[in-house]
């Protein structure tokens, strides 16, 4: 099947890969490091089924397990790393990071995770896939070609007002000395500002959390009464910029998933009866 996204702008960031009969996209300018392999999942290739179809990666969705652990034979086929060497996040809203090792190879795909309320992952291992989970929230993969350590997290709109990134960044320079300048980083698909609509409650948060000349670049006034068009991608490139990030090295997206909805789950145009995609990132 040929994809035919529809890209927010023409900037030429993803390349569309085919591997073993799964699509996945990958970000040229973490490809081009020679340091790591990248992906990030769509719905087809995988082998689960109805509301799931077909490349569903979340367990705890009442898709059948089998067809889950399918999925993620599936693309480990793709990506070319080890589905047993897989370590997969505990998504719950927070910015909470945890340093990855090889003690906790398979936890969430082949094993069970001792850890919960974990929204990012760092490591210096390679080897270790890194795996955290979307239906339309940010994620976020930083490459450090220096030390030689990446972390990917997961930003919604709670994380990215608790900046997400910088708490990534900050712990990667606590656990292997990773300076911002030398990321490279990477926003990957996720609702675009035209489709993320929120009311004054979200607002106020953003309006606290960052400075007022960054205000109306973030939202603008939505369609209907109370509500705005919120832009988590320029947030969340603001916050690496912040962090020390150089703007040269921030790769923003142009891949909406819920204008994609074809190729990759929305949470916001079809609720909770959806699988979940997944971002991957391992140091070769």
């Amino acid at each position: 099947m040929e994809i035919k996204w529809n890209y927010k702008n023409q900037d030429k960031i993803f390349d569309t890969i085919d591997g073993a009969g799964v699509p996945f996209l990958s970000f040229k300018a973490l490809d081009e490091t020679g340091m790591v392999t990248n992906g990030f999942s769509t719905r087809l290739g995988g082998a689960s089924r109805g509301k799931f179809a077909t490349m569903n990666f979340s367990y705890n969705r009442k898709d059948e397990p089998a067809d889950v652990l399918e999925n993620f034979t599936r693309m480990a086929k793709a990506l070319n790393v080890d589905r047993d060497r897989m370590v997969v996040s505990y998504q719950t809203h927070t910015v909470n990071v945890r340093r990855v090792t090889e003690a906790d190879e398979g936890k969430g795909v082949i094993r069970k995770r001792d850890y919960k309320d974990v929204d990012g992952l760092i490591t210096d291992v390679p080897g270790l896939t890194l795996v955290t989970f979307y239906a339309d929230c940010v994620p976020l993969y930083l490459v450090d070609p220096v030390h030689r350590a990446v972390g990917l997290s997961h930003s919604g709109w709670r994380g990215t007002v608790k900046r997400m990134g910088q708490v990534t960044l900050e712990a990667m320079e606590e656990a292997f000395g990773t300076k911002p300048e030398d990321v490279i980083a990477a926003i990957g698909p996720s609702i675009c500002k035209d489709c993320f609509e929120v009311g004054e409650e979200v607002v106020k948060e953003f309006e606290a959390a960052f400075d007022e000349s960054r205000h109306r670049e973030l939202w603008s006034p939505g369609a209907r009464p109370g509500k705005y068009q919120l832009d988590l991608w320029r947030a969340n490139g603001i916050i690496l910029r912040e962090a020390g990030v150089k703007p040269e090295n921030i790769h923003i997206t142009n891949i909406c998933t819920m204008c994609n909805s074809d190729y990759l789950f929305s949470h916001r145009r079809v609720g909770e009866e959806r699988g979940n995609l997944a971002a991957f990132l391992c140091i070769r």
